[in-house]
This record gives C-alpha cells, structure tokens and sequence, in this order.
C-alpha cells in the first residue's frame, strides 16, 4: 500500500475514485424487493433468475417466451410461481412486473427492450445493449424519453473480486496501471446456425465473448484514444479470431483477444508499476485473484459462492429505489464508448450485419 493516503486514486488508474477504496460491494439482501420480468427463456435467464430467487429479495413474477410451453417449462424450473407468458408483448404488459430482463440473442435486444420501454417498463438489458452505437443511441433515447431505468447488464461491474481489484489498485498496491491483458477464448465446432456464428443474429466471437476483455479494460481505463485490430472471419463472414489493442496518451495499453475457434480460457493480468495482479480464470464472472506487490507481500481474494448475476439485479433495484434512470457503476455514457470501441474493431474486420 502506498505511504501517501491522501493520493488520488484516478492516479493509479484513470477510472477510479476514492469510492473504491473500500474494495467492497453492497450487501445483497439488502436492496429493495422488485419484481422481475425475464424476456427469454434461454440458459443466461435461467442463471438470472436462479440469482434473483436465491440470493435477493426480488422475485421473478413473469416469464415471457415464444410459446406458453418453454415459458412454463421455465418458469417451473427457474422461477416458481411466475406466470408464463407466451409472447413478449404478454410479458411486457403484465402489472405484475416492475422491470424486464432482456435475454434474447443480441440481434434483437433493441427491438424487444424497446418494447418494454413503451409499455413503461425499466429494463436491463443483456450485453451488449445492441448491435451498434448507433442502435444504443435510439434505446437509450427511448429510456430518456420515458423517464425509465435501463442498464446494459455488464455483471461483471458489480462482482465482489472487482471491487476488491479495483480497491487494490485505488489503494496504490500495484502502482500505475501500465497494462491491462485479459481474454475470453472458447472453442465452438463450426455450425452456421448457431448464434455464434450467424449473421443475421449478429453472431461473431466479438460481440458474444471480447466484449467482456474491451470492458474489464475500460473499466479501469476508459475510452481508448487509438483502437488495433487483428483479426480472421468465419465462413459465415462474422469474426471468429480478434487481436485488439487499445492506447491511452498518457501510455497505458489493453492487450486483448477473443476467439470463438480457440480454447484459450478466461484469465486477465493487470500490470503496474510496483507490482501485478493476476486473475487466473473467469475474470469477469465471480473469481479469485491475486495481488504480487514489489514492496509488500502478495494476498489472494476468493469470490463468495452463489450466482454472480444476482449483483447486478440488486444494483438495478438500488437504483429504482433511489429514483435513478441509470447506474453511476455502468453508466450509458459506458455502454456508448465500449460500444464504439466493438464497432471501430468491427469496421476494422469487415463485418457488418444484416440490416445495417
């Protein structure tokens, strides 16, 4: 730990505060009771809901799907109780419901969260909000136009080791944070149907899986000023193998890569003047990590047990409590610039969906 208390720790990091220094996260049990709609019925809802149910005060009371059928068998399964909708626009007009959880494939997120909007839902939304910067715009345009809540549904932000982190390093543990490297590589057998792999879902590992290193690095950085890409396509002409790296002027670099055709893992490295931190797996799910000082001795975090997406939910009812229309820890200024970034790399490749 550094001997000046009094130093700022944007010094060590652009995006920190003296409101990381605690490296701690609100309790969870104790955000306000919500009631949640989930639109989708896919494996990331069922996570969702698992979390809501088990670990806060909210409950899921709506399940909305394509049929009646998968949204009962969801409902049985991950939510007990909730009512199964078998459309969206069944979901969305349900009194029952306080804010919608957008689960579908991310080719659709602008049209089914704006359909919540105008319903005069909140909503969280699952990442990335959209497919582009310019379908972000319209979303949260519609949000400020309706004077509701909506948050990409970064869960990541909110996590207990990335509080810890960040609190490591606004402490001044590691010095200036000169590089951060992080990857999420998965490898995926080819098959044009799959989301992964689809255009016209806006399929691509980018997308799906580097968003993840682009926001572990934003998180502590910010906006890059120059955007590197590398990068190789699929058959289906979406990217499958992406390199990126974004520089600062004041000359911190994030190093990162995704893949949707390698099995790379998920581990992140923060890199500063006076030491290191080591995320060894699953940096932006709940995890554990490691502090490697110069001047002290290294400690280690262990993440609670219990499904992470829970956080995020009690961050969106924090919110609504507090009258708020966004959240100051993933803010829609955020969601804009790493969105931006995920389209400079995107351009860079020659991908472009369907539509666009």
């Amino acid at each position: 730990m550094t001997d000046n208390a009094a130093v700022d720790p944007a010094t060590y990091a652009a995006r920190l505060t003296t409101a990381d220094l605690a490296g701690t996260v609100p309790d969870l049990l104790a955000a306000p009771a919500l009631r949640w709609g989930v639109l989708g019925a896919g494996n990331i809802a069922a996570s969702f809901s698992d979390g809501v149910r088990e670990r806060t005060a909210a409950q899921v009371t709506a399940v909305g799907s394509r049929s009646v059928d998968k949204a009962q068998a969801f409902a049985d399964a991950h939510a007990p109780g909730a009512r199964a909708h078998g459309g969206y626009a069944e979901l969305v007009a349900d009194d029952d419901v306080d804010v919608v959880y957008v689960a579908t494939p991310h080719s659709h997120h602008l049209e089914h969260a704006l359909l919540a909007i105008e319903a005069g839902k909140h909503v969280l939304v699952e990442k990335p909000l959209t497919r582009s910067v310019s379908e972000s715009r319209t979303l949260l345009d519609a949000a400020q136009a309706a004077g509701v809540f909506c948050m990409e549904a970064v869960w990541t932000r909110f996590l207990p080791h990335v509080a810890a982190i960040r609190g490591a390093i606004a402490r001044g543990e590691i010095g200036e944070v000169r590089t951060v490297i992080a990857e999420f590589d998965v490898a995926f057998a080819f098959d044009p149907s799959h989301r992964l792999f689809a255009p016209e879902l806006a399929g691509g590992a980018l997308l799906d899986l580097g968003i993840y290193p682009i926001t572990f690095a934003h998180d502590l950085l910010g906006a890059p000023d120059t955007v590197l890409a590398h990068g190789t396509l699929a058959e289906t002409g979406v990217d499958d193998h992406v390199s990126m790296i974004l520089g600062y002027d004041g000359g911190a670099q994030a190093v990162l890569h995704t893949s949707s055709g390698a099995s790379g893992g998920a581990g992140a490295r923060i890199i500063g003047t006076r030491g290191r931190i080591e995320v060894p797996e699953f940096f932006f799910g709940p995890t554990g990590f490691e502090v490697v000082r110069d001047d002290g001795p290294s400690w280690t975090f262990t993440s609670p047990d219990g499904e992470g997406k829970a956080y995020e939910a009690a961050e969106v009812a924090r919110c609504l409590d507090a009258g708020q229309t966004q959240s100051a820890r993933m803010p829609w200024s955020d969601t804009l610039e790493v969105m931006a970034i995920l389209d400079e790399v995107r351009a860079g490749l020659g991908v472009v969906y369907p539509g666009e």
